[in-house]
């Protein structure tokens, strides 16, 4: 896995910089993107400019909404292409030969549709199909790794939204994929569900690479090996979740206020946290030494995140 090497923001981009280091670690990347912007009809960009490359393992793809996650991950599973640059995977232009590329890709879009009249059993063997496998075991295996095996038989109409979900993780995954994305897939689980889903993808992490894009920091902080931070279309900057942390440190902080306090407070300071107890509202924010009278701590990613999200040096636009 590539590890960035921090200096200081670029004075002249003011971007945080991204250090994708030496010529052995490149050489054994699987996906290399190179300079890849995406500029709609009205002329305002989905994602500018973005470089990295990825060998194997979860990588975590955070950012806020409208950060240009998804449309990242849609021109890495050939949905879309590029406006400019260049997408490679395993030494294939995806963008001049994407054939190559679907047939090692797992995908799950963030709006992922069934066909309501037919059982999960029946649905996935039908994907299932549509990526050349054939075998009913590997539907039945793929049926139970996302607990569903129970209701193979049921058709999809009667599924709640959390069942689909589980279902479009299954048919992601049942080619046995070398390349997998998946866009927001825990929306609509429930918490053993969320669980089991980072289980099942930090499992099949070894040897392949694994996108996973969300903007709720809990999904990816157990399972990612390394995690990419959007904003604006922008990648601010990937590192491993260490190196993250490292990005906040002093620059987390907590205190107790009154409720009185905290409704003035919650307008000017960057809360990540805030729990109501009997001697007050107990806050966690990040950010330079606040006025208030505040303890230091330890960030946690969330705190990185957030401080990321705030007090990161603007993205150029030029």
């Amino acid at each position: 896995m590539l590890i960035p090497q921090h200096r200081a923001p670029n004075e002249h981009t003011g971007r945080l910089p991204i250090s994708l280091v030496t010529a052995a670690a490149s050489r054994s990347a699987m996906l290399t993107l190179d300079g890849v912007s995406k500029r709609f009809r009205g002329g305002n960009y989905g994602v500018r400019d973005v470089s990295l490359e990825l060998s194997s393992g979860v990588i975590g793809l955070l950012g806020p909404n409208g950060a240009g996650k998804t449309t990242l991950m849609q021109m890495i599973a050939t949905i879309t292409r590029p406006t400019s640059g260049r997408i490679v995977f395993e030494g294939i232009d995806v963008t001049k030969r994407p054939d190559e590329l679907r047939r090692k890709l797992g995908y799950l879009p963030q709006d992922f549709g069934v066909y309501e009249n037919l059982t999960a059993l029946e649905f996935l063997t039908y994907f299932a199909a549509l990526k050349g496998v054939h075998a009913k075991e590997r539907v039945l295996e793929m049926l139970e790794s996302v607990n569903l095996h129970t209701v193979a038989d049921r058709t999809l109409g009667g599924f709640s939204g959390g069942m689909k979900q589980r279902l479009g993780i299954a048919q992601a995954l049942v080619n046995d994929p070398t390349l997998v994305i998946v866009d927001e897939p825990t929306a609509g689980l429930d918490p053993e569900e969320r669980v089991r889903f980072r289980n099942v993808l930090s499992e099949i992490g070894f040897g392949k690479l694994v996108i996973l894009s969300t903007h709720i920091v809990s999904d990816i902080e157990s399972i990612a090996t390394q995690i990419a931070v959007m904003k604006q279309g922008r990648l601010l900057t990937i590192a491993p979740p260490e190196a993250l942390l490292r990005t906040a440190q002093g620059n987390a902080w907590t205190s107790v206020v009154s409720s009185e306090q905290f409704d003035q407070l919650r307008t000017t300071l960057k809360i990540s946290s805030a729990v109501r107890k009997p001697d007050g509202v107990h806050i966690r924010f990040v950010g330079p030494e606040p006025a208030i009278t505040a303890t230091p701590v330890e960030p946690e990613l969330e705190d990185a995140f957030l401080y990321l999200m705030n007090f990161a040096p603007p993205a150029a636009t030029g």
